[in-house]
């Protein structure tokens, strides 16, 4: 199923999905939810320069599993590229904060998605009593200087800053170098117009100096499943070893960064799974 699908215009959101917008502690972010009110909740957070549509082909899977799906862009990005810092630069915990308000009082299944993952394993450290389980979505591997494990570009990512990373980032995507479809292409470049470029520089600083939780996570006795394509940025030895080291499920896909979008039915199938004992 996941090599048949479609290039689809993912800027139209899956039939019967909610667009809507959250006051959250950074400002006003952009929704995008499907399925009923008071189902088991699946929040999903996409990463650096992504978005809520990211989940497009995988919320009406969870949604036809019996769960309700919500995400929402992270502040800078995307729709809600107005929230943000009201002085100062973005930081861990702004990020944080606004995913403790996501979720509220009413646990959920979290995944984070890349820089995300790294967000959702901080605010799972803060408010373990919000998580029913936990997936990290080609998460950085590695704590302090993310980057230092990349493949073949690694020991050079310590030389440059958050905004030349910015840049370089922005202008590979755009160049289409991981050879996505053309409907996929033209709405990322769609939502590069949109994204604050000030936001992704501070991410890229942020992916530099990330906490060291896993400890914390391998003490936890919640499902954890560290979910990876075998062409990711980062060696798939790295990601063997976070999930390890947090005693989490290894999941890997014959894809590349992105297995929301090019494998949702092998990554949803793997989340039930995981859902189960919780």
């Amino acid at each position: 199923m996941d090599e048949a699908l479609p290039d689809i215009d993912w800027t139209v959101p899956p039939e019967g999905a909610e667009r809507g917008w959250i006051d959250a502690p950074s400002g006003r972010l952009a929704t995008l939810t499907m399925g009923e009110p008071g189902r088991p909740r699946v929040v999903l957070v996409p990463g650096v320069t992504g978005s809520k549509e990211d989940f497009a082909l995988m919320l009406p899977l969870l949604v036809a599993a019996g769960y309700r799906a919500e995400s929402y862009d992270m502040a800078g990005q995307y729709e809600s590229a107005a929230a943000g810092p009201t002085e100062g630069r973005y930081t861990h915990d702004l990020f944080v904060r606004d995913l403790l308000f996501v979720l509220g009082e009413t646990p959920a299944h979290v995944l984070g998605y890349s820089f995300a993952g790294t967000v959702s394993q901080l605010a799972f450290v803060e408010r373990p009593d919000l998580f029913l389980s936990l997936t990290l979505l080609s998460a950085p591997p590695q704590p302090g200087q993310g980057f230092r494990g990349v493949k073949r570009l690694g020991p050079f990512t310590g030389l440059t800053t958050g905004r030349i990373g910015a840049a370089l980032m922005i202008w590979g995507v755009s160049k289409n170098f991981t050879h996505v479809p053309p409907k996929r292409l033209e709405f990322v470049r769609h939502r590069f117009s949109l994204t604050s470029r000030a936001s992704v520089a501070d991410i890229i600083s942020l992916m530099k100096r990330a906490p060291d939780v896993r400890p914390d996570l391998a003490a936890a006795d919640i499902p954890k499943l560290v979910a990876v394509g075998e062409h990711d940025l980062w060696p798939l030895s790295l990601h063997a070893g976070l999930a390890e080291s947090i005693g989490a499920r290894l999941a890997v896909y014959r894809t590349g960064h992105s297995p929301c979008e090019t494998a949702p039915h092998q990554l949803v199938d793997d989340m039930l799974s995981l859902f189960e004992p919780a």
